[in-house]
C-alpha cells in the first residue's frame, strides 16, 4: 500500500493534529514509534548579555555566522515572552514551530513560568535579561576547533521520545487541500509542500485509473501497459504545470492502494471498478 505521511513528536501535538484531522472528515491511520532528536555542537552560558560577550572572543570568521545564530535565539525567546506575558494556552505556542518546547523548558528551568491547566503565562517581575540560558549552535560553524573551545563547552545531545507517523488515506483533492492548511499550522513549508503534491497526484493517478477502468473488466498488465506508456501525466493548473511521473512498481502500488480501499477489486489477473471518487 502506497504510504504518504506526516510525522509530529510529543503528544500534545499529535492529539491537536489528529483532532483536525477527525473534525475535517480526512482518512487516515496513525501509528506510534520510538523516534530521537539529536544535536552535536558547541554550548555557551549565561544571560543574554554574558553570551553575546563570550561569542565576541570567537575567530572573526567564526563570530558572524554563531552571533547570526544568537540573534535569531533571542528573537524567538523574546517572540514567546511577548505571549505569554499576558498568558496563552501550551498548544497555540507549540504550534508556532518545534523550537518552542526548548525555549518553555528554559524558562521553566529559570523558574520564570507558572502553569495553570494547559495556559502558560511569564511571572510576575520576572527579567529576561537577568535569566540563565544555554545558547547551542553546530560543530559546522566553527572554523578553528580550539578557538572555539575556549569558550564554548562541546554538547552532544539525543532525545528519545515517541513518534506518531499519521498515514493519509484521502484521495478526496478538496479534503487534501483541506489537509494542506491544516499541515501548514503543524510543518514546515518545504515539507508541507512535498507531502501535498504527493498526495495530489496519487489522487489525480488514481482518479485516471479508475476513469480508464470504466465499466469495463481490463487486463491488470494491458491496464499497467497503456499507462506506462502514457507517463509522465502533465495536468495544466492556473498557476502552472503539474507533472506526475511513475514507475512501474508506483503504478502497481497505486493499484494495490485502490482495491484495499474499496474503490476496485483485482481477480484473476483483471480490474474492475466497485465505486468512482466523490
Amino acid at each position: 500500500m502506497i504510504k504518504l505521511r506526516f510525522t509530529v513528536k510529543g503528544e500534545r501535538i499529535k492529539d491537536a493534529f489528529l483532532k483536525e484531522l477527525k473534525d475535517a472528515g480526512i482518512k487516515f491511520e496513525v501509528r506510534e514509534m520510538l523516534g530521537y532528536e539529536n544535536f552535536v555542537g558547541y554550548m555557551l552560558e549565561g544571560t543574554l548579555d554574558q553570551i553575546r560577550s563570550q561569542i565576541e572572543v570567537f575567530d572573526a570568521g567564526d563570530k558572524e555566522a554563531i552571533m547570526e545564530g544568537f540573534t535569531s535565539f533571542r528573537e524567538s525567546l523574546m517572540h514567546i515572552i511577548e505571549h505569554i506575558k499576558v498568558g496563552e494556552e501550551f498548544d497555540a505556542l507549540l504550534r508556532e514551530g518545534p523550537w518552542v518546547a526548548e525555549i518553555l523548558d528554559q524558562l521553566a528551568a529559570n523558574n520564570a513560568i507558572e502553569y495553570s491547566g494547559e495556559f502558560i503565562k511569564l511571572k510576575d517581575g520576572v527579567d529576561v535579561d537577568n535569566l540563565y540560558f544555554q545558547f547551542k549552535f553546530p560543530f559546522e560553524l566553527v572554523h578553528n576547533p580550539e578557538g572555539a573551545e575556549r569558550a564554548a563547552k562541546q554538547f552532544a545531545f539525543t532525545d528519545l521520545d515517541m513518534e506518531y507517523v499519521f498515514e493519509i488515506l484521502e484521495l478526496d483533492i478538496s479534503k487534501i487541500n483541506v489537509l494542506g492548511k491544516i499541515a501548514s499550522k503543524y510543518f514546515q513549508e518545504e515539507r508541507l509542500l512535498k507531502v501535498y503534491f504527493a498526495l495530489i497526484s496519487r489522487a489525480i493517478l488514481a482518479n485516471e485509473i479508475l476513469k480508464a477502468i470504466g465499466n469495463e473488466r481490463i487486463e491488470e498488465e494491458e491496464l499497467v501497459r497503456s499507462f506506462m506508456r502514457a507517463t509522465p501525466i502533465a495536468i495544466p493548473t492556473e498557476k502552472g504545470t503539474l507533472v506526475i511521473n511513475f514507475s512501474k512498481r508506483a503504478l502497481e502500488v497505486v493499484l494495490r492502494f485502490l482495491k484495499k480501499q474499496g474503490y476496485i477489486e483485482i481477480k484473476g489477473g483483471k480490474v474492475r471498478k466497485l465505486k468512482a471518487l466523490v
